[in-house]
């Protein structure tokens, strides 16, 4: 008998293989006090587990193969980092001391303190950080349970081919799937934007998370077929499907590796128009992917990395510094900055929050609100930004901007560093140009407006869709509402790309949506001209964008900008995918 479980497809490709059930049980923590005399002993032993925890991340690290793309390393160096903060290291410790608690306690008292700073945030990639804090902990505690850690579920070399069925995984232990040649991974838990399943992508690992209980229904070593891209789980598949599923893993096995030959060439339809083609940044490492991918520059790098997991934020010195590395890193190519886009619940300034905790961080001071709210901190970012345009093309954005008030504020702080700069003899680009983010109804819906005051748009998918819907795109209970075809949020779309047309500026979009190739040629004939995604989407959209001829595409697109009926515009979608043709 065939069964079928949908989940969410994070990860595409095809895989075929025996399922291998892991059961990461949770460790079982209980508070118990301690002797006066023995506190220290305690305090021994956690320290011990941490050391241990850092040595067995340190030899997984060892086990990244050469080729592997740049940021895998990262995921395990954001371990490491974590094990090196006080947040982790020495507050358990005062704990015990103050407490008289076992270190077990202690621990789980301030993860549970760390994931309710996580759960209130408003951004939803940065809210999934709190499966990192998870992680490290669970290490740690099975350390001082004397248990087996997660990683070594994994037997190395004995599950090569096999089909990873987990609650949740980390990224460590995605690291070591690679390694061992693992097919492929399935968790009840996860979302797109976790760091596990962006590795997973990075690897080119097929994944699917999100399907509940799947642990109850698949047996051990049965074997599964899984469809990376629809999300798709196929157990007990009989003879016709399996050798479909072999014929669709061949053939997009070929498509990868035929990919290559599209690095070198110019980004163009097939009636020559020009289209570019950037690259999404959130870490410095992250710029030697970007470098390798073909695209022709940044559209977006974020900048909350300097600012998060410190005790005040970063001076203008270590920002031009990263910001110096990374232009220059770019030869010349743009690099597009986005300011801060941090929320009311980061702690960011001296190790207190930047404003009171609100009901709703998401629609609270968050973004260019708390920028203009925080005028030091955000001047000091500014000055930094247009100190390093004197060394390479930079662009700054200013992100989440609802009001002409804001953008107005922004624009005058801007020229008051420009001012600060002259008077101090220092370098910068003086035609640097600025634009903002189009992530909000208000602002697609006056993005004309906003169009005759800057140099430039970028369409912020994510949280558009978001706001639009009024979703949480990481809720199990809700997510399968984030539509990108859903009218209004091809209206807004819509409304923007022709406001920039209007106004003569270009609009770029940075967003999940601008890397999935299913979307690629709606864009096209919607009017984008510059995509900005993950560097490993650059050549799979370069593919589609060469292959299209826009004349073709129009007539479709104002059908499925009218499909009130989800079903009738993924007709709409897939009539402009899978008949558009070279030559047609």
């Amino acid at each position: 008998m065939t069964l079928e479980l949908q989940g969410i497809g994070v990860s595409r490709g095809i895989a075929i293989g025996k399922a291998h059930i892991l059961f990461h049980n949770q460790p079982d923590v209980r508070e118990y006090l301690i002797p006066k005399f023995s506190v220290e002993q305690e305090v021994d032993r956690l320290q011990a587990a941490i050391e241990g925890a850092r040595q067995q991340l340190r030899s997984i690290r060892q086990h990244i193969p050469a080729n592997a793309p740049t940021d895998v390393a990262s995921f395990i160096d954001t371990y490491l980092l974590m094990l090196n903060d006080s947040s982790l290291t020495q507050v358990p410790i005062e704990m015990i001391r103050s407490r008289l608690c076992n270190a077990e306690w202690a621990l789980q008292l301030q993860r549970d303190a760390l994931i309710n700073v996580f759960n209130e945030m408003d951004d939803p990639y940065l809210r999934t950080r709190q499966d990192d804090v998870d992680h490290v902990v669970n290490r740690i505690h099975r350390i001082l349970a004397d248990e087996n850690v997660a990683d070594h579920e994994i037997p190395d070399g004995r599950l090569k081919g096999h089909i990873i069925i987990a609650e949740d995984l980390t990224p460590a232990d995605t690291v070591l799937m690679q390694h061992q040649e693992i097919a492929a991974f399935v968790t009840e838990h996860g979302g797109a934007t976790s760091h596990t399943t962006i590795l997973a992508r990075s690897l080119g690992i097929p994944a699917i998370v999100g399907i509940e209980s799947v642990r109850r229904y698949i047996q051990d070593n049965e074997l599964l077929i899984i469809d990376g891209e629809t999300g798709t789980l196929i157990a007990g598949a009989d003879d016709a499907i399996t050798a479909e599923y072999q014929q669709r893993q061949i053939a997009f096995k070929q498509h990868i590796a035929s990919l290559s030959r599209y690095k070198s060439q110019p980004t163009q339809t097939q009636d020559n128009k020009a289209i570019k083609l950037l690259a999404n940044a959130e870490l410095p490492e992250d710029i030697k992917t970007i470098s390798n991918s073909g695209a022709e520059g940044i559209g977006l790098y974020r900048t909350e990395f300097l600012y998060m997991n410190r005790s005040a934020p970063p001076e203008e010195e270590e920002q031009l510094s990263a910001y110096r590395d990374v232009v220059e890193s770019m030869n010349n190519m743009p690099v597009t900055i986005r300011t801060f886009d941090l929320g009311a619940d980061k702690t960011v300034d001296g190790g207190r929050n930047l404003s009171q905790t609100v009901t709703n961080p998401a629609l609270g001071l968050r973004a260019i609100r708390l920028c203009l709210n925080q005028p030091n901190i955000f001047r000091t970012q500014l000055r930094a930004i247009l100190r390093a345009s004197a060394f390479g093309k930079i662009k700054i954005m200013f992100p989440m901007v609802s009001t002409m008030q804001e953008l107005t504020q922004a624009k005058l702080l801007l020229e008051s560093c420009k001012q600060e700069l002259d008077n101090e003899g220092l370098d910068y680009d003086r035609h640097i140009e600025i634009g903002v983010m189009i992530e909000i109804p208000a602002s697609a819906v006056c993005a004309e407006i906003f169009a005759k005051e800057v140099d430039f748009l970028s369409i912020g998918t994510n949280d558009l869709i978001q706001y639009t819907l009024a979703i949480d795109r990481i809720d199990d209970q809700v997510n399968y509402l984030y539509d990108p075809l859903h009218p209004a949020v091809l209206r807004l779309i819509f409304m923007t790309l022709q406001a920039g047309k209007h106004q003569n500026i270009p609009v770029s979009m940075c967003g999940e949506m601008a890397s999935d190739p299913r979307f690629t040629r709606l864009l096209l004939a919607m009017g984008l001209e510059i995509f900005s995604m993950h560097p490993n989407a650059v050549l799979e959209v370069k593919k589609i964008i060469n292959e299209s001829n826009l004349k073709n595409l129009p007539e479709n697109t104002l059908q499925i900008l009218n499909m009130s009926n989800p079903f009738d515009a993924e007709k709409i979608l897939d009539k402009i995918n899978n008949t558009h043709r070279i030559g047609l």
